[in-house]
């Protein structure tokens, strides 16, 4: 069995073994593909007036302040995948967010907090595969794994065979996770065999590899069709749903996360299986990320307070939250400009 460090609420850090992934009591196992059940998803229904007066409650039901805050911060921050996908991304960008990811927080932050054996670093580093290569080495013995995006990101309209081989080559240069755009048309159309099948070839192109279904939130239109989806490609064997590839006009939303967290939660009822989620685009306060937080933990609960379950696709977050926990040791705010991302 393998050991873990978890923060407790005052900001300590203790060993802990690591727990089986359970959901109301019931152990689950990680997810794996499993027949298309097309009953499953036609009796899927959204209330949608439901689902936002629900999301209008999550940043409102509960308050979190002191050092309670820095522990679900720093939560947040090993939940991070620390991310760069713009056009003009090069080698040495890539290498300083990779130091970032190594040492996520100031030196003196990190002893003013006394959490310097906790050693924490973001959940993962997502790059473009011209940089996998790149990350791979600046992160070598960090325990960070990398990330790329992969399949024709962000439109995810290449040939399917290109964008299969795009997996296997990313996995071969040393990618440990991959994260997947579906044809979002799939959607539109209700061709949910062709999703189905699609998803699993990514799935299989990924090998040992954990994959992430970004499913284009903002241009499927309706709640609906953003829990079919899920449930399509939570069968076609994805290890996380994802919202966004961050480029669509909306991005992650709580509403939209209320909808595919739930997902996640009645399959994992029917199925005993789990399922991971990262909302991505959008998210750029500490604020915000105690929002999601609140949200995982209260519907599906602790388990997916793990990055292993979780993560945030959410580089501008980390800088507001690096303030804040300054704010909390010094009683000051300081510039943004003096916490950069790389």
């Amino acid at each position: 069995m393998t050991t873990k460090t978890e923060t407790t609420a005052s900001g300590a850090h203790t060993p802990t073994a690591e727990l089986p992934v359970t959901l109301h009591g019931r152990e689950l196992t990680p997810n794996k593909q499993i027949p298309l059940n097309l009953d499953w998803v036609e009796e899927i229904q959204v209330n949608t007036s439901a689902v936002e007066r629900r999301a209008a409650t999550i940043g409102s039901r509960r308050s979190v302040k002191k050092e309670w805050q820095v522990a679900w911060l720093l939560r947040a921050i090993a939940c991070m995948d620390l991310t760069t996908l713009a056009g003009d991304d090069s080698a040495e960008r890539v290498k300083r967010l990779c130091a970032k990811a190594r040492r996520p927080l100031e030196e003196k932050i990190v002893n003013a907090l006394g959490i310097e054996s906790l050693r924490l670093t973001t959940g993962a580093v997502c790059v473009y595969h011209t940089f996998v290569e790149t990350a791979v080495k600046a992160l070598e013995g960090s325990g960070v794994p990398v990330a790329a995006v992969s399949t024709g990101f962000p439109a995810g309209l290449a040939p399917l065979e290109t964008r299969v081989e795009e997996i296997r080559r990313s996995v071969e240069a040393g990618a440990s996770e991959i994260d997947i755009v579906i044809t979002r048309s799939h959607v539109f159309n209700g061709e949910w065999n062709a999703l189905y099948d699609e998803v699993a070839a990514f799935k299989e192109a990924c090998g040992p590899a954990h994959m992430k279904t970004i499913l284009g939130t903002g241009d499927l239109l309706t709640l609906r069709n953003v829990a079919r989806a899920s449930w399509v490609s939570m069968m076609a064997g994805s290890d996380f749903i994802k919202t966004s590839t961050g480029k669509e006009a909306v991005n992650a939303t709580l509403p939209v996360s209320l909808v595919m967290v739930r997902a996640i939660r009645d399959y994992a009822e029917r199925t005993g299986m789990s399922v991971g989620y990262k909302p991505a685009g959008g998210i750029k306060t500490a604020k915000q990320s105690l929002d999601w937080l609140s949200l995982m933990k209260d519907e599906l609960g602790r388990p997916w307070l793990e990055p292993s379950l979780f993560r945030f696709g959410a580089s501008s977050m980390l800088g507001d939250i690096e303030r804040q926990l300054e704010h909390y040791v010094t009683g000051r705010y300081s510039a943004t400009y003096r916490h950069p991302l790389a």
